[in-house]
C-alpha cells in the first residue's frame, strides 16, 4: 500500500456533504423547532473540515456518530425530529452501500452501522408516515 492516504472515498457522492449538516444539527438541537441557525454553521464546518483536512477513518467515525443519533431517535430515547433523522439515516445508508466498491475495510467495518440503519429506518418511517404533517 502506497505511503500516501487514499483519497478516494471522497469521489462517492455529495449528498453527506450538502444533507447531513442541517439534518445532524436539528438532531442534536432541542425538538423545539429548527435548530439554531449557528449549529448548523458549526456542523457544516465540522463536515467541511472532514472532507477536506480528514481521513476515511475519521468520516466513518463522524457517520457512526450520526448513525448513534439516528438509532436514539429511532428508539425514542430523545425528543428529536423523525423527519430529521429519516434524512440523515437515508444518507448514511446509502453512502454506506456505495462503500462496497471501494478498496478496503469500509464496507466491513460499516457492516453494524447497515444493519442498526435499516432497523432505525423502518421504525422512523413508520412513525413519520403515520403521524400528521406538522404546519411550523
Amino acid at each position: 500500500m502506497s505511503a500516501r492516504r487514499s483519497l478516494v472515498w471522497l469521489g462517492l457522492t455529495p449528498e453527506p456533504e450538502q444533507e447531513l449538516p442541517t439534518a445532524v444539527a436539528a438532531l442534536r438541537a432541542p425538538a423545539d423547532g429548527r435548530p439554531p441557525s449557528a449549529l448548523v454553521a458549526a456542523e457544516r464546518r465540522r463536515v467541511e473540515r472532514l472532507v477536506l483536512r480528514g481521513t476515511q477513518r475519521g468520516w466513518l467515525r463522524y457517520l457512526g456518530e450520526v448513525t448513534d443519533l439516528v438509532v436514539r431517535a429511532a428508539t425514542g430515547s430523545t425528543t428529536a425530529d423523525p423527519r430529521a433523522a429519516l434524512t440523515a439515516g437515508e444518507v448514511v445508508l446509502d453512502h454506506h452501500r456505495m462503500l462496497i466498491g471501494l478498496p478496503g475495510a469500509g464496507y466491513a467495518r460499516t457492516a453494524a452501522q447497515r444493519r442498526d440503519l435499516e432497523r432505525a429506518l423502518a421504525r422512523l418511517a413508520s412513525r413519520t408516515f403515520s403521524q400528521p404533517r406538522s404546519t411550523v
